[in-house]
């Protein structure tokens, strides 16, 4: 009996090692989503003459990313700006320029989310707890708000036509609220809330949202099988204040999203994110 219980033993510390080390390797992929960025110096910031800014710094495309994201506006309306916010340093990656924390422990477990900040007016992608995008957005104007909570993905198109106005040809859409028409794209950044309830972006913004997040499946034509990407709205824009971004002069850390805070939003809705996670991964394996 004995040789049997030794190789009875043995399969069975043979299986548990098996488990761990998968586990590892879990573990091991989800930390390869880590991304190294540059981070500058300081980040302390100042009030610039859009003019004068333009004549030294217009040809340096990174500059020009960094202060339009910063600026919450897209490269032709800050030339009509009379002064701009601009950072003392402009050697680190963007990300370190706008409020989202670079991980979030409490998130490790979702494969995919994106936030959406109103009172920042920022996004902010992650993986498994790590931010792989972040940008500025302008989302609905104080007469259509952006609605608040939890949405997923669903339907997208390269291009598609505004339900509000025939007239405007939306690029790079992926829909979040099928009912109220709700989504992002690209489209003009003004630099302040200023769309019909929708999450404007910018073009290259847009465009990689649209190819990183997940799309619905449908079972049939009324019934959903697999939800996409989860989406959390939040905040409150202050309308009728000075731009929230002004801050930075005085403040440079006035906007941070804190890592509690990102907790505090997501709290509640853990379970259903986690059970559609777990759906889609189920209704894949499946294929």
């Amino acid at each position: 009996m004995k040789p049997k219980l030794f190789i009875l033993s043995a399969l069975v510390c043979s299986v548990l090692l098996s488990c761990k080390e998968n586990n590892k390797t879990v573990k091991e992929e989800k930390k390869e989503v880590k991304i190294e960025r540059k981070k500058p110096n300081t980040i302390t910031y100042h009030f610039e003459k859009t003019k004068s800014w333009l004549e030294k710094s217009a040809n340096d495309s990174t500059q020009f990313q960094i202060v339009s994201a910063i600026n919450r506006i897209d490269a032709q309306n800050l030339k009509k700006l009379d002064s701009i916010v601009v950072p003392n340093d402009t050697k680190g990656d963007i990300a370190h320029y706008l409020p989202f924390p670079l991980q979030v422990p409490y998130l490790e477990d979702i494969s995919k989310i994106i936030y959406f900040s109103y009172p920042t007016q920022t996004f902010g992608a992650y993986e498994y707890g790590e931010l792989v995008y972040t940008g500025p957005t302008n989302m609905g104007r104080e007469k259509d708000k952006t609605p608040t909570g939890l949405f997923f993905t669903n339907w997208k198109a390269e291009e598609t036509t505004s339900t509000f106005n025939d007239e405007w040809d939306l690029k790079w859409n992926f829909n979040i609220e099928n009912k109220l028409g709700v989504g992002w794209h690209q489209y003009e950044l003004p630099g302040y809330p200023a769309s019909h309830s929708c999450l404007r972006l910018q073009e290259s913004d847009a465009k990689k949202l649209y190819t990183w997040a997940d799309e619905w499946v449908l079972q049939d034509d009324k019934n959903v099988k697999v939800k996409g990407t989860p989406v959390i709205v939040f905040g409150a824009y202050p309308f009728g204040q000075p731009k929230p971004w002004y801050q930075l002069v005085s403040s440079p850390n006035s906007l941070e999203i804190s890592k509690s805070d990102i907790e505090k939003e997501t709290q509640s809705h853990m379970n259903t994110i986690l059970k559609e996670q777990k759906n889609r991964e189920t209704v894949q394996g499946k294929k």
